[in-house]
Formats: C-alpha cells, structure tokens, sequence
C-alpha cells in the first residue's frame, strides 16, 4: 500500500534536517512539491490506474532527495552539468536504499525496485536498456514530471538560483556557442560539455522539450505556451544571439506542433 500522507509527513521531516532559509533548499522543495502535482495531472491525462498514479506521486516526492545535500555541500553546483562532481540522482538512490531511509516513506518494499530504478535514471541523458515494462513506464513518468516542473522554475525563479548570477546585463550580452544551438537544431538534449556561457544553460533547459516521453506532456508544454515564455525571458542584446535564438524558437515550436 502507498500512503501519500504518510510519505509527504516523512518528507517534511527529511527537510528539517537541512538548513530551510537557503534559497537552493527552499527552491528544491518547492519543485519537490511541483513534480507531485506535475505527477497529477500527467497521470489524469494518461488515464493511469490508481495504484500507478500513486506510485507515480511517491516517486516525484523522492526523485530530488539527493539534491538537499547538494545544495549543502556543494553551493557552487547548479545543475546535472556538474554531475561529474555530485550525482544527486545517484545520492538520492544511497539515501533511500544504502542507508534504508526509503521505509520511512512506504512500508511495502514491493515497489523498491521500481522506485530505484526511476530515481536513479530521472537524471541521465537517457535511460538505460533492460528495465521491466513497470520499471520503464515510471522511469518515463519521472522524467516527464521533472521537466514538466522545470519549466515552470526556469519561468519564475530568480536567475542567482538558476544560473549562478543575477548580473542581466552579462548574461543579455552573452552569445551562444555553436554546438549548442546544432544540437539543439537536431532536435536533442544538449551535451553539457559544450556548455559555455549562461545562455548556453538555459537553451539546455529548454531543449528538455526534446526529451518528453508522452504526446500529453507536450500538448502540456504548447497548452502553456512554455517555449515562448522561456526563449522571451531574457532580452538578448547581441545581434548574433539574437538571430540564433529565433532561429531555435522557431524550430523549437515546430517540433512541438508537429509531435501534438
């Protein structure tokens, strides 16, 4: 059985342990929270059964764990560009399951595998082969649900959180590095070893687009008119970027029109 109280209580008390007047701590909580009601409505749209809709919830309340000591340990660590230093997917998986913390959420460990499975592959560039149907489908979901939030972050979240400076004029001056925008232009997440400038970052977010798993994601994202909002967030102020960056929110709202 899934209490979702239950494991929403033990969240809350996870959370004490870390210092709650940091903004990195208080932005992954309030995302925590996010992906659950992300689960939500996928799972409404998906037509799911109760049991994986609320296995679905679990997960989104667990996905990020490992991002609390993250934020603790690592305060110049922004994103899974630095993943070669911290793994918060892979930290999430040792709190839960190598330090036992996952029975403070859910008594049955029938679910165990499916859990570590999704948690551990939410972050990757893709998830990895061999995964049962059960184990694949909430692998999916987690990785859809955590977009799906990511996107509203990247809209209302201050830019010192999301990038690591709030200094607009440098970032509306920035352009974008080529291999960048041609992976982006190919329709595919970007390798976050070409990233060089902040603008570069912030296509990476937006290219998440070309990672959803569902059509009901997507109709999500055109419903919301999310590309738009992201792309006209910052003013850019270089010629070049400027043209770069048409050229990507042009294609952007294409490939999301055509897959919906």
């Amino acid at each position: 059985m899934i209490d979702i109280i239950k494991a929403e209580e033990a969240f809350k008390r996870f959370v004490s342990n870390y210092d709650v007047d940091d903004e990195k701590v208080q932005l992954k909580i309030r995302h925590t929270y996010g992906v659950v009601e992300a689960s939500k409505m996928l799972s409404t749209r998906l037509k799911l059964s109760e049991e994986d809709a609320n296995l679905s919830k679990l997960i989104a309340l667990l996905h990020d764990i490992g991002r609390f000591d993250q934020a603790s340990l690592c305060k110049k660590i922004y994103d899974n560009a630095d993943r070669a230093l911290f793994d918060h997917a892979e930290q999430g998986v040792k709190i839960l399951f190598d330090d036992g913390k996952i029975r403070d959420f859910i008594e049955d460990d029938s679910y165990d595998s499916i859990i570590r499975v999704a948690i551990l592959n939410h972050n990757k560039y893709k998830i990895e082969e061999g995964l049962t149907e059960k184990e694949l489908l909430h692998a999916k979901l987690i990785r859809d649900n955590d977009k799906i939030d990511n996107f509203r972050v990247k809209q209302e979240e201050n830019f010192k959180v999301l990038l690591g400076t709030d200094d607009m004029d440098a970032i509306e001056n920035e352009v974008v590095t080529k291999g960048v925008a041609d992976d982006f232009l190919n329709g595919l997440l970007v390798d976050t070893s070409k990233t060089v400038t902040c603008l570069d970052r912030w296509i990476c977010y937006i290219a998440f687009i070309f990672d959803l798993n569902y059509k009901e994601s997507l109709e999500y994202v055109k419903e919301n008119n999310i590309i738009n909002k992201l792309f006209e967030r910052i003013n850019y102020k270089n010629k070049d970027t400027i043209e770069t960056m048409g050229r990507l929110q042009k294609f952007a709202n294409e490939y999301v029109n055509n897959r919906v």
